[in-house]
């Protein structure tokens, strides 16, 4: 059970804190909650006392993590009358726990169905609306940008958090056994020695086509050839048939436990993509267009494979021009996916998938208004030790010091050197010819540095 102690504002601090998966500066949660500092800080004081936070650092490079018990805490958390619905954080509320129940019956009980057309036909844009109106409207509230900024803004903002937690969430969902910090070690090495086995393609080609989305939809906006390229890159040398990749279906697909036969008329498929193109393009909610998107790319299986990961990414597509929160699909249950997408297969019923999305997509908004926030705020030891980074670069790269050669050489206190050697490290490991100048180091002496293994 929740602790009686959390009131609604230290559970919204700490749900951020936890949200973000790293610590946190008192300042990102300043502005992700748009309170008062001394509010903030009364709230993390009475965090910590009560075991919920543990603070890390001094001064202005304090930063704060949640503990276990406030995990568990909130991980618990019952919602109003809560129905478990298996081992993740989602709970079903009772209103949909009958459609639940249906789905749950044993495959041979259930009347099998084939792809009704009118599931599409009959929704008019701004008209209709799969999400509740006023979901649609508070989940847009909450994840739009508040600035006026160009299409694609926020999630290139994110990139580097979104191509790791949409790559591995993704990936999970379809079976990948690849942890969350083995993508991060994957990603972080550009280059790949030997063969790779299918769990690694998988996770690259999340990557590529999360790259190549971010790129293509601002410029282009969302159109078939950027979904059927879509389907390309994530399915890239993982069929055997290259004719299954980037192309419509020109074969039988089966959903594995359902009843749930979709259409396998290439035409009908290719007409119909086109319909739902045509309509999220004009829905002027992005949230709802974002849940359209999913739901119908899932139900029609335009493509031989790699449908329900093509439906994911494309999702964020509405959000990514309308300058919204990312999508992420962090802290599903591979069962809870399925229950919600058999909804729509068998019986076009989106309640399982409405309260399904708006878990995820309200924990996606925590985690990247929280890491925005911290982005768009300066490091202030960055910020204290601008000099001596300068010269730490220098002493390293120009003059073939090694780094503790270099700490020796310049000031810093005690308690702040173990965070600075950090900063200085990863500086190292992401200098480049391009980004030599803010050190005041040239790019062949840059380069002669690179090419001999980054010594330090």
């Amino acid at each position: 059970m929740t602790s009686p102690f959390l009131s609604p504002r230290h559970e919204a601090l700490l749900r951020l804190v936890i949200a973000a998966g790293e610590p946190v500066q008192p300042r990102s949660l300043e502005q992700a909650l748009e309170a008062s500092r001394p509010t903030i800080n009364r709230t993390l004081r009475d965090l910590l006392t009560n075991g919920f936070l543990e603070k890390l650092g001094n001064g202005r490079s304090t930063r704060y993590a949640a503990t276990d018990a406030a995990k568990a805490a909130l991980g618990s958390e019952p919602s109003a009358a809560p129905i478990p619905a298996g081992p993740g954080l989602l709970r079903w509320s009772p209103a949909t726990m009958p459609l639940i129940e249906t789905l749950r019956a044993p495959l041979g009980t259930r009347t099998p169905v084939g792809y009704e057309s009118s599931f599409v036909g009959s929704y008019i844009p701004n008209q209709s609306s799969l999400l509740p109106p006023q979901l649609a409207t508070d989940l847009f509230n909450a994840g739009r940008s508040r600035n006026q900024l160009p299409a694609g803004t926020y999630v290139r903002e994110v990139l580097e958090q979104l191509l790791i937690d949409l790559s591995w969430s993704s990936s999970r969902l379809e079976g990948n056994n690849k942890s969350l910090l083995d993508t991060k070690a994957l990603f972080e090495h550009a280059e790949q020695e030997g063969p790779l086995d299918e769990d690694t393609l998988m996770l690259l080609n999340h990557k590529n086509a999360i790259e190549f989305m971010v790129d293509a939809v601002p410029t282009e906006g969302i159109t078939v050839l950027i979904i059927v390229d879509l389907q390309a890159k994530l399915m890239k040398d993982l069929l055997k048939d290259s004719r299954d990749i980037g192309s419509i279906r020109q074969r039988v697909v089966n959903i594995d436990g359902s009843v749930y036969s979709p259409s396998n008329i290439p035409v009908l498929l290719e007409e119909t993509l086109m319909s739902i193109i045509d309509k999220v393009r004009h829905i002027r909610n992005p949230v709802e267009a974002a849940f359209f998107l999913w739901v119908n790319l899932a139900y029609l299986q335009p493509f031989a494979d790699g449908n329900k990961r093509t439906s994911r990414l494309s999702a964020n597509m509405p959000l990514m021009l309308y300058n919204c929160a990312p999508l992420s699909f962090l802290d599903v249950e591979r069962s809870d996916y399925a229950t919600a997408m058999l909804g729509i297969y068998e019986q076009r019923n989106v309640a399982a998938a409405v309260e399904l999305f708006e878990f995820i997509y309200r924990r996606s908004i925590q985690k990247y208004s929280v890491l925005r926030a911290s982005l768009a705020a300066p490091d202030p030891l960055r910020t204290r030790y601008r000099q001596a980074l300068n010269e730490l670069m220098q002493f390293v790269i120009f003059y073939g010091r090694t780094l503790e050669e270099a700490f020796a050489e310049v000031r810093v206190d005690t308690a702040d050197l173990a965070a600075l050697r950090i900063i200085a490290n990863t500086e190292l490991d992401h200098m480049e010819q391009y980004n030599c100048a803010r050190y005041n180091l040239a790019r062949g002496m840059t380069q002669k540095w690179i090419d001999a293994g980054r010594p330090r």
